[in-house]
């Protein structure tokens, strides 16, 4: 049996979408463990750095915002700048919009997806195969956790929560790590945060080791911002408010520019709550990047280097990168091997065209995947609001 539209993931970018596509009256197949990357790769405790005013997920629909949800559940409320909105309560949000509408999610594993003569071919976990005209891939940060080289070449079997080296992304009760030196690669908000909540959960000791000359900062709090500076999702400042405002033109910039952009904004920086949390508490190795990392008697070694040529060895019981995620096509191992090299990338991602389709007809991107031609609004979860409604009218366009 052959659904025109098959929307793989269910957290914001899955959920948007599916919303927008059955708004057209599309039949729509969607595929996943709801919000399961904020549920499970996100440390408890942890708080959104975007406003709750740009937190809500982007639906057809009104009477689905953060607010609404808060009204609906005595949660919050979360209205204002200097109101931190904690991961918990916006994946009982993201459940809450998809229990309202996307009731009959699937929440089965796609393993593969292939091309046949009349669109694709997907396979599930559960044994079912089954045909779909278009394929929408939302699947968010699964198997985009990024290593320095440095470090990755010291593990060759990848990074473990249980193991010498860890990525941010592979904890959620950083409880386990209590009493153990721990050493956090960063400057971002990221690791900053996860150095607080290490500290907070019982470490012995905490180090960040940052390789950017400058010192870790912290954005300002809400009424300390500069006033002629309009405010966007990832800071106060009008290159992102440009990059969030006028997404559709991002596409058009050079190749080089886009890829730098994508890989720089936002700059490293902290929260401004998070300051009080973190000063006196972590120490901070500045100007220092890894040159080298082995494993010896099972604790982590480090060899640092500056821009002046100074170095020196760190040791820890573990180190957490905290080094974000980069878009790699051959990490979505679940789309068939001949159609991934059918897609043409760009500037470290898909080359996507205004209704986020590829350069195979039918398969749609968004999200994380659509930062290369969108932008770094794609990262956040405002970004919805932008990407689902081109997507859901380029499909409903193609094969409604």
């Amino acid at each position: 049996m052959s659904t025109p539209v098959a929307v793989i993931g269910a957290g914001p970018y899955g959920l948007s979408a599916a919303a927008h596509l059955r708004a057209y009256g599309l039949p729509v197949r969607v595929f996943g463990q709801p919000m399961v990357s904020w549920r499970t790769r996100m440390p408890a405790g942890m708080q959104l750095t975007s406003t709750p005013a740009a937190s809500s997920i982007g639906v057809p629909w009104p009477g689905h915002t953060l607010g609404d949800f808060c009204a609906a559940t005595g949660e919050g409320p979360y209205a204002s700048d200097r109101d931190l909105l904690p991961v918990e309560t916006f994946v009982r949000y993201g459940q809450w919009v998809q229990q309202r509408l996307v009731p009959g999610l699937e929440q089965v594993r796609v393993v593969s997806v292939d091309r046949r003569a009349d669109g694709f071919e997907l396979k599930l976990d559960s044994g079912e195969q089954l045909g779909a005209r278009a394929v929408v891939v939302a699947t968010g940060l699964t198997g985009l956790a990024q290593l320095p080289p440095e470090l990755a070449a010291a593990i060759p079997d990848g990074p473990s929560a249980t193991g010498p080296v860890s990525h941010s992304s592979q904890h959620h009760d950083l409880s386990a790590l209590a009493g153990r030196d721990v050493v956090v690669i960063g400057a971002g908000q990221s690791a900053l945060e996860s150095a607080v909540l290490l500290t907070e959960a019982g470490a012995a000791a905490v180090r960040v080791v940052a390789r950017g000359p400058a010192a870790v900062g912290f954005g300002p709090p809400p009424d300390r911002r500069p006033r002629l500076r309009p405010p966007s999702p990832s800071g106060t400042a009008w290159p992102l408010y440009a990059l969030t405002r006028h997404a559709g033109a991002f596409r058009w910039l050079p190749v080089p520019v886009r890829r730098y952009l994508v890989r720089r904004v936002p700059v490293p920086l902290g929260a401004w709550w998070l300051r009080d949390r973190f000063t006196d508490r972590v120490r901070v190795t500045q100007g220092r990047r890894i040159v080298r990392a082995t494993v010896r008697d099972g604790r982590p070694v480090l060899a640092l280097r500056g821009a002046d040529g100074q170095g020196g060895e760190v040791v820890a019981d573990h180190v957490l990168a905290a080094t974000g995620y980069r878009m790699d096509l051959a990490a979505l191992d679940f789309l068939g091997q001949g159609l991934r090299t059918g897609v043409v990338a760009r500037a470290g991602g898909p080359l996507l065209d205004a209704g986020f389709g590829s350069s195979v007809p039918g398969l749609y991107f968004t999200g994380l995947p659509a930062a290369a031609s969108f932008g770094p609004v794609m990262r956040f979860v405002c970004g919805t609001e932008f990407a689902s409604p081109r997507l859901a009218r380029a499909v409903a366009r193609a094969y409604g």
